[in-house]
């Protein structure tokens, strides 16, 4: 037999070999992601955060981090490296966020985030987005000492905007659409935006409506200022991973649907041990017993343990605990959960099946 014809009967085996090691790598469960090996060896997730926004990232007066997007890493870390507390956080502004990301300073951006196309696209920033954990949209804050009543009202005036955002050119088109000329005054970070603002440079500042409702109650009078009426676009603000590993992507999306699905079925931090006893207990319920990792093998197909979702919701608690605890009712902000309702009481938050 010819030298050629040999190498080519003998690829096939080579290839399994060469996929046999891989896989091995990753405790024989055939998925291969360079990022969750990454992860699990350095025995932490490193997790980008805005970390100056209260309610979604923030850093509390004993060094902790607290908010909604901090609960997302917290998820996550319970689900790969079985710990909440394994993270290190790193503050990210606007600019700085996808270049960590690219770069591997982080693994994860959890950081008030719109998801767009130009974002999304591999001829784009080459982002992989999960689910959408806060869908909001843009509004513009003024004094209500100024009399602005609607964007009408700001023709011919500076407004505060911070740049490199989507909310820069949401501001410009909204503007162009309604034929009232301003003066946008631009700047690289948040807190010089909002320094700006409240140093009286501009009559309006701009940014997401939750963004603009979280730096008002750090205010010295946060009852001195009010968001008009009009929502200037969509905002689905939405963790993200880099395209170029899909499994870790894939990861990420199942932890945080984890979340979602748990708050539809009911399960809470509170609950999930009894729930979890439950589905040992009771071989017919089958759901319960797949979604919680007594039988079936969710976990392996995703490179997470069998019982990761336990660990999600152990962690953190469902997504409505997330949001309540974080932004909602019981929190400083008190924002009304609208869009970020179940889909079945009229929201988006809506999880694929765990089939």
């Amino acid at each position: 037999m010819a030298p050629l014809n040999r190498l080519l009967l003998a690829a096939p085996l080579l290839l399994a070999l060469v996929l046999g090691g891989c896989a091995s790598e990753d405790g024989g469960n055939g998925v291969q992601s360079e990022k969750l090996n990454t992860i699990r060896s350095r025995g932490k997730l490193l997790c980008g955060v805005d970390g100056k926004l209260p309610g979604f990232s923030f850093v509390e007066s004993d060094g902790r981090y607290s908010g909604l997007d901090v609960d997302i890493c917290k998820a996550v870390a319970a689900a790969v490296v079985d710990d909440p507390g394994k993270i290190e956080y790193r503050n990210l502004n606007s600019s700085e966020r996808f270049a960590a990301l690219a770069s591997g300073e982080i693994d994860l951006l959890s950081r008030n985030t719109t998801e767009t196309l130009s974002r999304d696209s591999a001829g784009g920033n080459g982002l992989s987005f999960a689910p959408t954990t806060f869908f909001d949209g843009q509004g513009v804050m003024v004094p209500v000492a100024s009399g602005v009543k609607s964007l009408k009202d700001l023709a011919g005036k500076p407004i505060c905007v911070e740049s490199g955002t989507t909310t820069e050119l949401n501001l410009a088109d909204r503007m162009r659409e309604i034929k009232a000329a301003y003066t946008p005054l631009k700047f690289q970070t948040g807190d010089q935006t909002y320094t700006a603002y409240l140093g009286g440079r501009c009559v309006a500042v701009t940014s997401d409506r939750s963004q603009l409702a979280a730096k008002r109650t750090s205010f010295p009078d946060p009852k001195a200022h009010e968001l008009l009426p009009e929502v200037l676009s969509k905002e689905p603000l939405t963790p993200a991973t880099v395209n170029a590993d899909p499994a870790w992507a894939d990861a990420v999306r199942w932890t945080i649907f984890s979340l979602f699905q748990a708050e539809e079925l009911g399960i809470t931090k509170a609950n999930i041990a009894a729930k979890l006893a439950e589905a040992k207990a009771k071989p017919n319920l089958a759901d319960l017993r797949r979604f919680l990792g007594v039988e079936g093998d969710f976990g392996k197909q995703l490179g997470l343990p069998p019982d990761f979702v336990v660990k999600a919701v152990s962690a953190v608690g469902n997504y409505g605990e997330i949001f309540e605890r974080n932004v909602g009712a019981t929190s400083k902000l008190k924002l009304e959960r609208g869009l970020n309702r179940q889909w079945s009481e009229g929201g988006l938050i809506y999880s694929p099946p765990f089939r």
